[in-house]
Formats: C-alpha cells, structure tokens, sequence
C-alpha cells in the first residue's frame, strides 16, 4: 500500500491593542473611531453595540452616548442597530438560548467579516456576546470594552470566550483574539463594592506566580481596595492586564493546547464553587478562597514559608474578601468533599492528565500532576480555622 503524507504548518498572527483611557464615547475621545480604523481601511465602519443590563442600569444614559458618539463620527461610523441590552452577570453564561438571541440579531443586521461587534460589560457578557460574535461567518470583529476590574485586568484582555453548560463552567466556548480592547476606567466608578474588589483576587493571582515587585505593591495597598481608591485601582488593573498579556504572548500556548493552564492558578477550587453554590458566590470571591485553600497546600507540601502564606492570606483578608464559604465543607455520597470533583473538571476541561499550578515561593510557580487529597482536606479545615471572625454562609 503506497502511503502519501504531506506536511502542513500555518504559522498565524494576532495583534491588538490595548487602551486605557476615560470617557470612551464622549465624542471629543477618538479613541475608538481611531481603533475601528487602525488597519488604513478608510471606510465608514459599520458596528453593532451590546451594552450589559447592570451597565446600563447604572449609567441609564449610556445607550444614548453611545448613538450620540456614531452620530458626531458619520464619515467613519455606522451604527446599524439601536444598541442591545442584554442580561449581565453569569445568568447570561447560563442560559445558551441567549446566544442564539445574539446570532440571529448579528445576522439580521447582515453583519459581515469586516464589521464590529462593540461589547460593553463585565466578562460574563463579553464571553456570551463574544462566543456569538465568533461563530457569525467565522468570526466577527470583537471590540470589548470591559466595564468591570475582573474585565479590564484579565477577563477583557484575554482570548477565550466561553458559556457554561450542562453544569460545566465555559463548557462551550472558543478562542478568538479581539480586534481591541478599550479599558475605560471612569465605569469602575460605577461598580458595587463586591464588583469593585472581584478583581483584585486575580491580581493577587498572578502576582504571586509571576511578580513579587506587584505582590508587594498589592500587599502594600491592600486597604485602599475597598476604601475604593481610584488612583489604587487604576495600577492594580494596568499592571495586571500588563502580566496577563505578557503571559498570553510569550507562554508558547495562548490557545491552550497543552496541559497547563498557568494563570488559572486556584482556579480548579473557585470554579467548583461557584457551581455549588449556584453562583451565588462570585468569581473574584471565589478566586480568592481558592488561591488561599492552594497556598495553604503549598505551604504543607514546603513550597511556601510560613510567612509568604500568612502575607497571602493577610492581604486577601485586608483587601475585603471573606475567605470561607460553607461550600468547602460539602461532602458527596461517598463521603468525599465535593469541591474536590473540581479537579476532575480542571482535568476534563484540558484533557490528559491533571496539571494544577502551584507558587514556589512568592513569584514563581510549577506544575504538578497529582493532588494528595487527604493533604489538601486538612488545608480546608486550615483555611476554616484561619478565618474564625468570618461568617461561613457569607458570599462577600
């Protein structure tokens, strides 16, 4: 039998900007009309705006501004419909009946390869949207400007988009690099407190793998989180999009094909709870239990000193977050603490065998393939004890 094998290799780019910046869609700001125009097409650009409902609810004239702002650009904008509000939070990544609302109202617009998709909104939002925006012709142009902290250091700036399904967290999604990123920080302003400070447990995240000059700076302002310091919060959220973006252009795997998945540090816990309880608990709250519960792990196994734990725990707690939540102490039928199916779902999610990241001290990570769970059950009872002045059942 003749065999005929022909080599294949497609080597593809991607580039797009990421801009800070304030009042994005006042019409003196050329922000965007100079982003939708950034390849010298020189056309009038046709666009489709979503807007999240919490978004809207707090800034009830932004759906105007945002027609007022194609209306003063009409050489270069096309705004083709009255912009979309859709719900926000995760309620919008539960219900997939919303994504094909969004299909049907981009291809009724007759939205083509060249048009934009300008999603405002937190990260829920942006992946509901923007997994639509990605299966119109294959991929429409995403513009997102992310209107929450956890959206603007990490969730905006990345490259997947995901809904949850069948009860797994992002069990539909795809990668799709946006065309840009706009990161307005006057709508942090806007936020709840619990919005405000979700993002800050993935500042801590990344800090504590990757840059122990941030980790300090973190630890160092970690009261003028919830005091609600803008200047604060506008560093906390441009050095971290900074770090999430160096990972993603020079890890070797942005479209995680490989095993590990780095930046999810702490994240095999925190999805798991937010799934026990409903959602109730948020990602940023979550984010922080977890990357604690695994700190606390790394310390028993002796890859954390007693210090760099307590600096963790101590500046997650300074930094508003409730770090216990009664969902930890759940046990399955068989007598197993059900947060732990969390690491069959991380492993499920990549394929192949578990990979879990790890500090090694503050600033570095590793990899690790195998978990002792009777080890990490007595970090759940630790983290327990550790926060005695906290009630159990509060979700921040």
């Amino acid at each position: 039998m003749n065999t005929t094998t022909i080599s294949q290799r497609i080597e593809v780019r991607w580039e797009f900007p990421v801009v800070f910046t304030h009042a994005v869609f006042d019409p003196a700001n050329t922000v965007l009309v100079e982003t939708l125009n950034r390849l010298g097409e020189n056309r009038r650009h046709r666009a489709m705006i979503f807007i999240d409902g919490h978004v809207a609810k707090a800034t009830p004239s932004l759906a105007d501004q945002t027609s007022a702002y194609f209306a003063a650009h009409p050489a270069k904008l096309e705004l083709v419909a009255t912009p979309q509000i859709t719900p926000g939070g995760e309620a919008v990544k539960n219900d997939f009946a919303l994504v094909e609302k969004f299909l049907r109202l981009m291809l009724a617009a007759h939205l083509d390869r060249q048009s934009f998709v300008i999603i405002v909104g937190g990260g829920a939002v942006m992946d509901a949207v923007g997994l639509a925006a990605a299966l119109v012709h294959r991929g429409l142009r995403q513009v997102r400007v992310p209107t929450t902290v956890l959206g603007q250091n990490d969730a905006g700036v990345g490259v997947k988009n995901g809904v949850n399904f069948l009860g797994g967290k992002n069990a539909i999604g795809t990668f799709a690099p946006p065309f840009a990123v706009l990161n307005d920080y006057d709508f942090l302003l806007t936020l709840p407190a619990r919005d405000w400070l979700c993002g800050v447990s993935e500042a801590f995240k990344v800090a504590i793998i990757r840059d122990r000059a941030f980790f300090d700076e973190l630890c160092a302002s970690a009261e003028k989180y919830p005091a609600r310091d803008f200047a604060a919060m506008q560093l906390l959220v441009k050095r971290c999009a900074e770090i999430h973006l160096e990972h993603i252009r020079t890890g070797g795997d942005p479209f995680e094909y490989g095993r590990a998945r780095p930046l999810d540090f702490g994240h095999w816990a925190a999805h798991k709870l937010e799934l026990l309880s409903g959602f109730r608990i948020s990602h940023g709250e979550a984010v922080a239990t977890g990357v604690v519960l695994d700190s606390i792990y790394a310390h028993k196994m002796g890859w954390l000193t007693a210090g760099e734990l307590a600096q963790i725990r101590d500046g997650l707690a300074r930094s508003g977050f409730h770090l216990w939540f009664d969902e930890l102490a759940q046990r399955d039928a068989t007598g197993a603490l059900t947060v732990f199916g969390g690491l069959r779902d991380f492993q499920e999610h990549l394929g192949g065998e578990l990979t879990v990241t790890f500090p090694r001290g503050i600033g570095a990570r590793h990899e690790v393939h195998e978990i002792d769970l009777a080890l990490m059950e007595s970090a759940v009872q630790e983290l327990r004890l550790s926060v005695p002045t906290q009630r159990a059942d509060k979700a921040g």
